[in-house]
């Protein structure tokens, strides 16, 4: 299914006549960068669009790649902006941006992962898909092969470089059975594959993939476990003990309080050392000290 498309021209478009085909969120920083290095040096690097016709007949154009740009220029109160313009179908379109934003690889990992699998649902296969998005064949095999399986957790820490896609694919490869996985894991050691943190990692990871499952979006509500009548002992014994230690505290704190009042008391009775505390403007208190020094009192 490989594409070849018309040859582009570069054109001043008006912004309000651009719709953006593929939206994007994207970081406030890296968003407020481009728009300081657009500022200070001008569009590098043009948008690219397709055009389209409204239903009323006026033109419109197609946003393909460039949507940071596109928004930096609005926010800067410009009306135009330099564009490609290629004449392409919906469909490549769609395919273009999407093919774009993976090659980029600042997406976020589910966004990229996300971008990888609607490729595939496109029709393009691994090697295609390697050629649009600029990764390696072994890598989108791998990849279409945790997708194939659900494995969004073993997805993301490949994709973040936690862990290699082979050990990932050695995992995914040993199914649901503990033994088994840990098997794999005992493998991907011995070969050289997981080491160090990223043996860390994996065994975290397999816990969490044990207890939450394969998919990260989709994870069901944990077991929660039956009510008993030893459970409910147990939980009342807890928060007596919980009470009886806030009680011990608090009585503490009082005893402390106290000593604290009646040594001020005895301390602020002698005329020597307040006119001493006024000479170093050290002569007021906290109010909530001083109303149980004297009651209504702010000052020495």
């Amino acid at each position: 299914m490989s594409k070849t498309y018309p040859t582009s021209n570069l054109q001043i478009i008006a912004i309000d006549q651009i719709e953006v085909l593929n939206p994007r969120d994207r970081n406030a920083r890296t968003f407020d960068d481009i728009v300081e290095n657009i500022k200070n040096i001008g569009l590098k690097k043009p948008i690219t669009v397709t055009p389209r016709v409204n239903a009323d007949g006026s033109k419109k154009f197609l946003l393909i790649c460039g949507e940071g740009r596109l928004k930096a220029f609005k926010s800067l109160g410009e009306k135009t902006i330099p564009a490609i313009v290629v004449d392409v179908s919906d469909e490549d379109a769609f395919i273009m941006s999407l093919a774009e934003n993976i090659a980029r690889r600042q997406a976020r990992t589910m966004e990229l992962l996300a971008g990888i699998e609607q490729l595939r649902d496109q029709g393009y296969d691994k090697i295609e898909i390697a050629q649009k998005t600029g990764l390696s064949r072994e890598y989108i095999q791998g990849i279409l092969q945790l997708l194939k399986n659900g494995e969004e957790r073993l997805l993301i820490a490949v994709e973040s470089g936690r862990i290699p896609l082979n050990a990932a694919l050695t995992i995914c490869g040993a199914g649901g059975s503990d033994k088994d996985v840990q098997a794999a894991l005992q493998e991907a050691y011995e070969n050289g594959k997981l080491r160090g943190n990223h043996l860390i990692y994996a065994r975290r990871l397999i816990e969490k993939r044990r207890s939450l499952g394969r998919s990260v979006s989709k994870t069901g509500p944990r077991k929660v476990p039956g009510v008993t009548s030893s459970s409910l002992v147990r939980a009342y014994q807890n928060e007596v003990e919980r009470q009886k230690l806030m009680v011990k505290k608090a009585e503490l704190v009082q005893q402390r309080l106290l000593f604290v009042t009646q040594a001020l008391r005895q301390l602020l009775g002698n005329e020597n050392f307040t006119n001493l505390l006024r000479a170093e403007s050290l002569d007021t208190l906290p109010q909530y000290l001083a109303e149980r020094v004297w009651e209504g009192s702010h000052a020495i």
